[in-house]
């Protein structure tokens, strides 16, 4: 089994954009109608499978598997599995606050130690020199600690409902418009602005 390599890499194998976001927003597609037609334990067990179809599928692809979704996969299975099992949810609702809180940890952790760890997450979409991976990596890091904020505050105030759509409806659009606004900066840093059209 293959983890992403590192970042420049050329012998790198994706999965095509629409592809990739499909089997990203799949399986929280699948937790968010599973919750409004039963209810948030049906909704997580849906969920656990649907993440495990989705990193079968990605993996069958490319074989490999990149960092993040596995990461997210097994925060899932394991917080997935204690709600099903205790019967609470307040398992399911800490899952964002731990991953994104391990996702900022790692990436200001490795940025403290010299190392722009989100170029070996991010490079299939594009390429940058070191200083851009790592204003990108303090960026998104900063963002991460802001998404497990907002999830503890929602999760700790609204009902469950809520929680289940502003995870779906709030969260997503609050991630494209941060990603939109690194635009300029993917601009300035990309290797690949020097080289001619094809």
């Amino acid at each position: 089994m293959e983890f992403e390599k590192g970042p420049n890499d050329p012998a790198t194998r994706h999965e095509s954009p629409l592809v990739k976001l499909a089997l990203e927003l799949g399986p929280l597609a699948v937790f968010f109608f599973a919750n409004s037609r039963y209810d948030i334990f049906t909704a997580t067990a849906a969920f656990m499978v649907a993440m495990l179809v989705s990193l079968v599928v990605s993996w069958t692809l490319t074989r490999r598997l990149a960092v993040m979704p596995v990461v997210t996969g097994v925060v899932v299975l394991v917080f997935g599995g204690l709600t099903l099992f205790l019967h609470d949810d307040t398992f399911i609702k800490m899952k964002p606050t731990i991953v994104n809180g391990l996702f900022a940890a790692v990436l200001l952790g490795g940025l403290a130690f010299g190392r722009p760890l989100l170029g070996y997450v991010f490079d299939g979409a594009f390429k940058l020199d070191q200083e851009g991976w790592r204003k990108l990596t303090f960026r998104w890091g900063l963002f991460f600690v802001l998404l497990a904020v907002i999830n503890e505050v929602v999760w700790r105030t609204q009902t469950t409902d809520f929680w289940v759509a502003f995870k779906v409806w709030g969260i997503m659009p609050l991630t494209l418009v941060f990603s939109a606004a690194q635009l300029p900066l993917l601009t300035r840093h990309s290797l690949d602005r020097d080289e001619p059209a094809a």
